[in-house]
C-alpha cells in the first residue's frame, strides 16, 4: 500500500481559491492511477478528479469541471487539486486516494486501495 498525506485544506469564502497537495511514500509512484474524492456529512463519498499513470488524462465530476484543476509530478511523488470559484457545496473532507490496478482513470472508490485521512475545506456563503 502507499502511504498519502494531504495538505493544503482551510476556509475560505465562496468565490476564493485553495489548493490541495497529496504527498505519496512510495517509490513506484508512477504505476498508481491517483484521484481525489470528498465527503459531506451525511453524503457518500464522491468522485472529485483522477489522474492516469503519466499525467496525460485526466477526468472530473461535472459539479467541478471549468473550477479544479488536478495535477501530478511523478518526481516529487505528488498530486495536486487547484480549486476555484469555491461554492458551499464543495465544503467536504477531501481526500487523496492511489489505485495500482486500476486501467487507467476511474472515478469507482471500489477501485483505489490506499487512502490518505483527509483534509476539511470549507468554503462559506
Amino acid at each position: 500500500q502507499v502511504q498519502l498525506v494531504e495538505s493544503g485544506g482551510g476556509l475560505v469564502q465562496a468565490g476564493g481559491s485553495l489548493r490541495l497537495s497529496c504527498a505519496a511514500s512510495v517509490r513506484t509512484f508512477s504505476l498508481y492511477v491517483m484521484g481525489w474524492f470528498r465527503q459531506a456529512p451525511g453524503k457518500e463519498r464522491e468522485f472529485v478528479a483522477g489522474v492516469s499513470r503519466d499525467a496525460g488524462t485526466t477526468n472530473y465530476a461535472d459539479s467541478v469541471k471549468g473550477r479544479f484543476t488536478i495535477s501530478r509530478d511523478n518526481v516529487k511523488n505528488t498530486i495536486s487539486l487547484q480549486m476555484n470559484s469555491l461554492k458551499p457545496e464543495d465544503t467536504a473532507v477531501y481526500y487523496c486516494a492511489a489505485s495500482r490496478f486500476a486501467y487507467g482513470v476511474t472515478s469507482r472508490v471500489s477501485e483505489f486501495d490506499s487512502w490518505g485521512p483527509g483534509t476539511q475545506v470549507t468554503a462559506s456563503s
